[in-house]
């Protein structure tokens, strides 16, 4: 038979100390657990509700930069979107549907307007009159002139004749061949012929001054000729409407063979390659607006950035509209209309006590906030100052490092503790 082990063992006895040691411990966790369990208690007792904690958010404050922006929202429009009209009453014929892209220059409508047709007939022979009417005035000017001088010319021979006459009987005078009535009336005829030649000269330059103030006077009948002619064709060409941009058509405002009214709008044409945004700012940021301000746009693709090019100077349902304009390359894949969201950076305040914005500015008022001490929310007298989208300035009643309840304090009831568990 096999023998066990139990000759070998030994009964060792415990030593009296180490039997008041497990009774010590069990004294001690029984004392902690009492104590925590009044703290717990008074807590609890103090407070006026008690909230689960997974129904919070908690926010602690801190300090930086806080942006002060605006989200607000807005439609993508064409910055060049000319309207095209009719320039007079006529039939339209169109030559483009909504919807298709045209580039500058390319025929749009043709407007069918025989008054203008005929005015510019009417024009056209006028000009014609007239610039014929000149010619012929041309012509009988060099025959006046010619006649002038002439005249002037036979003067003048009279009057060499009567000079050589005279020359004649100063020769033969002074040996007593002829009267001296004869040469006194030679000396008179050569008197006489120069007046007459001097008189011809001068009415031959008055001839010629005339005759250029009728010819300057018919040309400028027909310079004004010409130029009513060349309005009437221009009115006829705006006839023929074309495109003033690449786009495409947007909008159509009539039909083809429509009967249309002067100024009347026919189409609109939207230029795709240079596109704004237009933002409805509520009222109450307007006073803060202002050319050249940041703006942040939300694409589909991403985020692009701009600057506020143009403000409405008026307020319409409680809205102004701003222009944005993107900073360097347009986006791409934008559509006329499109709705974006977007938010201006109104201003930067650096180093500023602030707080993760939450529901308990609006519930709150702004002006208490709850504080999270022990388990314990306190509701704390505050003020805030500049606000954003993500954060609120605060500006006194908290300090760096508190633990503020920032959403769910819809359930507290404005209660000044509530505890959380």
């Amino acid at each position: 038979m096999i023998r066990d082990t139990a000759h070998q063992d030994t009964v060792l006895t415990a030593s009296p100390a180490h039997k008041y040691k497990r009774p010590a411990l069990l004294a001690a966790s029984a004392i902690a657990l009492a104590a925590v369990s009044a703290l717990l208690f008074s807590a609890w007792n103090g407070s006026q509700h008690s909230v689960s904690a997974s129904r919070l958010r908690i926010a602690e404050v801190g300090r930086g930069t806080l942006v002060r922006d605006a989200a607000v929202n807005g439609r993508v429009v064409a910055a060049v979107s000319p309207t095209l009209y009719a320039t007079a009453p006529a039939t339209v014929n169109l030559q483009v549907a909504a919807g298709d892209t045209v580039k500058k220059g390319d025929v749009l409508a043709v407007l069918e307007s025989p008054d203008l047709a005929d005015a510019l007939k009417r024009e056209t022979s006028s000009y014609e009159q007239l610039k014929a009417e000149v010619a012929r005035q041309q012509i009988l000017s060099r025959k006046q002139k010619l006649l002038a001088q002439r005249e002037a010319d036979t003067a003048e021979i009279e009057r060499l004749s009567a000079q050589r006459t005279l020359e004649r009987y100063d020769s033969v005078g002074t040996v007593g061949i002829i009267a001296k009535i004869d040469y006194q009336k030679a000396r008179d005829a050569v008197n006489s012929a120069g007046i007459r030649a001097r008189h011809a000269a001068q009415a031959a330059t008055l001839e010629g001054d005339d005759v250029a103030l009728a010819i300057r006077t018919k040309a400028n009948e027909l310079e004004r000729a010409r130029l009513s002619m060349a309005n009437a064709q221009r009115r006829v060409d705006e006839l023929t409407v074309r495109a003033p941009v690449d786009g495409f058509i947007g909008t159509l405002n009539v039909q083809h063979r429509m009967v249309v009214a002067a100024n009347a709008p026919l189409m609109t044409l939207v230029d795709l390659s240079k596109l704004e945004v237009e933002l409805e700012v509520p009222e109450t940021y307007a006073a803060d607006l202002g050319l050249g301000m940041n703006a942040v746009i939300a694409l589909p693709a991403g985020q692009a950035t701009g600057k506020l090019s143009a403000l409405s100077p008026e307020v319409v349902k409680n809205q102004v509209l701003a222009r944005v304009r993107f900073d360097g390359e347009q986006p791409k894949g934008l559509r006329q209309s499109q709705r974006v969201t977007a938010r201006l950076l109104i201003e930067e305040k650096p180093n500023v006590l602030m707080v993760q914005r939450g529901p308990f500015v609006e519930s709150e008022g702004g002006r208490h906030a709850y504080v999270v001490r022990d388990g314990v929310a306190l509701r704390t007298p505050i003020r805030i100052g500049a606000t954003s989208l993500s954060a609120v300035e605060i500006l006194s009643g908290l300090k760096q490092g508190d633990q503020v309840v920032v959403s769910g304090t819809d359930a507290f009831k404005n209660a000044e503790r509530v505890s959380i568990n």
